[in-house]
């Protein structure tokens, strides 16, 4: 019987596949553990992954709601809530990703890439002022261009009042 160990490697090995561009290898091989050694949240979110990247996304979500429920540990565990939720967003089911991204911000306020993909689906369900808000305070706050730091104040002041008027 294989050692943990070896799982593990076959894991790694499988997740280099991935990103090198050979996903359906790494799916075959990542079902493979599957059947061989039974659920992991990391192997059910590293499947959940390659279903994604695969643009399998209806396949990819129950793999990543496995993993989150089984205890899945950082650092995948931001970037399977980032995953789950975009990928509610790209099949069209845009209130379970606001849910979400919402509960992951909550968790991970820090992950400021969760701020960007929820103004998307902010987007999506018409709440375009929300959006626009979270997006000119993530460009106000975080971004490193010469232009944008010089207009930062101004852009922060109307990142929520984009539909005030002045006289």
């Amino acid at each position: 019987m294989p050692t943990e160990e070896t799982q593990s490697e076959r894991l790694h090995a499988a997740v280099q596949l991935r990103r090198d561009g050979r996903g359906e290898e790494a799916r075959s091989r990542m079902l493979e553990l599957l059947a061989e050694f039974g659920e992991s949240a990391k192997l059910l979110y590293e499947l959940a992954s390659t279903h994604d990247n695969l643009g399998l996304e209806r396949q990819a979500v129950p793999y990543y709601v496995r993993s989150l429920e089984s205890g899945l540990r950082e650092p995948d565990r931001a970037e399977a809530l980032l995953g789950l939720g975009s990928t509610y967003r790209v099949l069209g089911e845009y209130e379970q990703a606001e849910k979400v991204l919402r509960a992951a911000i909550a968790e991970y306020p820090e992950h400021r890439e969760l701020h960007v993909f929820l103004a998307m689906v902010l987007h999506n369900r018409g709440k375009h002022a929300e959006a626009m808000e979270l997006l000119l305070k993530e460009i106000a706050d975080h971004s490193s261009h010469i232009g944008v730091q010089s207009y930062q104040k101004a852009i922060a002041f109307y990142a929520d009042r984009l539909n005030e008027v002045w006289d």
